[in-house]
């Protein structure tokens, strides 16, 4: 009789085992499949850069460190990384997150030149630029869900153990902007002469 009740034990422990297993393989796929969306939209919008960059470099005469930056982060977020480590991926994200601001430098410098504001290529390439914006923040707020689901799971008991034993590890959100990006905006700064 102890036989078989430590058999059924290890039977239902086994399925738990499985059942969470799966779970996590479940989430940490979904979390993948998200990834490749947003790789999708940001390979679109890097296909868009070169044209802006090179109408900016034409009008935009006092900004060529900004230029010469957001050309350098283009390069660093065309390299491969892993999609399966969650420290490339965080890397990768950041430094998408530095690409698409220093892109909002440049439309925001581009204000200050009329020229290049009255140009029907640039208009059309910052609205398209915008258009490809909003399907990358769709993308991300897909991925984020899905990381949130797989990050919850490997967090929570038992999911926790089960994860350690398979070095299933939680995936980085992708946040708009990190704290170092941001810079506070002081209004003294626009009214100066």
């Amino acid at each position: 009789m102890t036989a078989w009740i430590a058999i059924a034990l290890l039977i239902l422990v086994l399925i738990l085992f499985y059942r969470i297993y799966a779970s996590l393989i479940r989430y940490r796929n979904h979390a993948l499949e998200a990834l490749s969306s947003i790789d999708v939209q940001l390979r679109q919008r890097h296909d868009l850069l070169p044209p802006i960059l090179q109408l900016a470099q034409r009008f935009i005469t006092h900004e060529k460190s900004l230029l010469t930056e957001v050309t350098q982060l283009r390069t660093e977020v065309q390299k491969s990384y892993t999609p399966t480590d969650p420290d490339a991926v965080q890397q990768h994200l950041h430094n998408e997150a530095a690409l698409q601001n220093g892109m909002q430098r440049i439309f925001a410098v581009a204000e200050n030149y009329p020229e290049l504001q009255s140009s029907a290529t640039f208009v059309q390439a910052q609205q398209t630029f915008n258009s490809v914006e909003g399907h990358i923040a769709a993308a991300r707020r897909f991925y984020n869900t899905a990381v949130t689901r797989l990050n919850n799971r490997v967090q929570i008991f038992p999911g926790s153990l089960v994860a350690k034993i398979l070095r299933i590890r939680q995936m980085p959100l992708f946040e708009l902007e990190s704290a170092e990006m941001r810079k506070p905006v002081h209004v003294d700064d626009f009214l100066a002469p």
